[in-house]
């Protein structure tokens, strides 16, 4: 443990070196939004995907409440971008992969509670895949008022593809709900929430305004626009206590964030996570870290955070989350996903 300790101060003296001054801290967010997402809605045959009607249903009273503050998403990445406050307990709902029952289903619930949302449309499967919506339903939400995001043409994971792959798979679902919709989608969401650098470059260039993972935490106005998290809800997960702390979850600035690439090739396979902490967030001793595989050790430097696991992921996605809570009862979360290839 000693030995560890002092590698950790060594590379924080050694970074502090490098940039000649102290690892940039945190700032607080000003405005930030906790953003849900579903994918099935009734359909019990998929439960790892499906949230209940029940579940669904509560989830609807409670955001009706009074007690959040539920805006469209790109009004949420719009405050985002002029650095405007939101109102605490802002919520943002998405949904993936426009399943057909999200319009026999959820759409009628959610225009009856006067609630905005947003699909992510990956297209080939709405052309080609029972199960899923019409362009002609997609188009009745759309003259709702529903907003339609891009989420590639077929819905293949982008971090193993080449850049002209990922480039060509972003824009050909882009144009396709342009030409079927008459609306150019300016939200993104990666595919199984995997990303790559090389994946949010091209994200980046094709001129989205923000893009979305699926990994657990609060977007805000400090956050990297093309690595937004989301809450993932189903029938597991989407129980009304769990649904109540995530709407009351806060957000977890948190900078130099280590590694910046989340491809983990089997050399550095654990990856090691690291980030520093703003001041403003007070003490993080009860900090508690958790991975896809279970709780993982936690090193702390003063502001500077190492989490660290001692085997190896299976190839496929990895998860760390870290959670804070505050003396008033609500979580701090901050979370990363981690796509590790296979050995070959």
């Amino acid at each position: 443990m000693m030995r560890a300790r002092g590698r950790l101060i060594a590379w924080v003296t050694a970074a502090s070196a490098l940039l000649g001054a102290a690892p940039v801290m945190a700032e607080m967010p000003n405005a930030s939004a906790v953003v849900v997402m579903y994918h099935r809605f009734g359909e019990t045959a998929y439960p790892s995907t499906n949230i209940r009607l029940d579940q669904f249903e509560a989830h609807i009273a409670e955001l009706k409440s009074g007690r959040y503050n539920v805006m469209a998403l790109p009004d949420v990445i719009a405050a985002f971008a002029r650095g405007a406050p939101l109102p605490d307990r802002t919520v943002a709902i998405t949904i993936d992969d426009a399943y057909e029952s999200t319009f026999r289903e959820a759409w009628p619930r959610l225009k009856q509670a006067g609630l905005p949302f947003t699909v992510f449309v990956a297209t080939d499967p709405v052309d080609k895949v029972k199960g899923y919506m019409t362009w002609d339903q997609i188009r009745a939400l759309v003259a709702d008022g529903v907003t339609i995001a891009a989420h590639t043409d077929a819905h293949g994971s982008l971090v193993v593809r080449t850049p002209e792959q990922v480039a060509g798979a972003i824009a050909r679902g882009a144009a396709r709900i342009a030409a079927e919709t008459g609306q150019v989608p300016t939200l993104f969401a990666y595919p199984f929430g995997e990303y790559s650098l090389a994946a949010i470059r091209e994200v980046e260039r094709a001129g989205f305004a923000a893009a979305f993972g699926r990994h657990s935490g609060v977007a805000h106005n400090l956050a990297p626009r093309f690595t937004l998290p989301r809450f993932a809800l189903n029938e597991t997960y989407g129980e009304a206590a769990r649904f109540r702390s995530i709407l009351g979850a806060l957000p977890f600035p948190v900078t130099d964030v280590t590694p910046a690439e989340t491809l983990v090739t089997p050399a550095d396979n654990p990856p090691a996570l690291g980030f520093s902490v703003a001041p403003e967030i007070g003490s993080v001793a009860a900090m508690g870290c958790w991975t896809s595989t279970g709780r993982a050790r936690i090193e702390r430097i003063e502001r500077r955070i190492e989490v660290r696991v001692d085997r190896p992921f299976p190839p496929g996605r990895a998860r760390f989350n870290c959670t804070l809570q505050t003396p008033e009862g609500r979580s701090r979360w901050f979370g990363v996903q981690f796509v590790v290839a296979p050995s070959r």
